[in-house]
């Protein structure tokens, strides 16, 4: 069955045609061709395909894509504004957030979310918003010190 949706993407208004079994991570990385949220684990476990919904996290590979009309989604591409990135963006880079990269998007929306209500986490706040992603490289030290370095900085 096909359905007309409409939904806000990284401030934009957008329009499509999906199935009633298509993902948003689908329409995300193969209709609008934004692919920080990456595929993982297809099971909601992974956390690499996080995004913010309405402003949640939600993996996007387990929302159906038709439950995204009339929300507001933001990706990772939507965290920098036109060629600045964001405080979190900058602080992965500077601070070794970053190993493979492949967790880094889950990572990140999940830290601004954590952000956008706690202004300065603590570590265990930290931690526990991380709580469903997962760094195949063990990244974890690094990646909490960054998201420590940007609360200091955060716009």
């Amino acid at each position: 069955m096909k359905h007309e949706i409409e939904f806000i993407i990284n401030g934009q208004n957008m329009q499509f045609t999906v199935d009633s079994n298509q993902t948003l991570l689908e329409v995300i990385r193969e209709e609008l061709g934004l692919t920080g949220a990456k595929y993982g684990c297809s099971t909601g476990e992974c956390g690499a395909c996080s995004v913010l919904f309405n402003g949640e996290v939600v993996n996007a590979c387990m929302v159906l894509a038709p439950e995204a009309a009339g929300a507001e989604i933001i990706t990772v591409e939507g965290l920098a504004e036109e060629d600045e990135l964001h405080p979190l963006q900058k602080s992965f880079i500077d601070h070794h957030g970053v190993q493979c990269g492949y967790c880094a998007p889950g990572m990140l929306i999940s830290a601004k979310a954590l952000l956008s209500r706690t202004s300065r986490p603590h570590e265990e706040e930290i931690r526990e918003a991380l709580v469903g992603n997962l760094c195949r490289c063990g990244a974890y030290a690094d990646i909490i010190k960054s998201i420590q370095v940007a609360s200091r900085a955060r716009r």
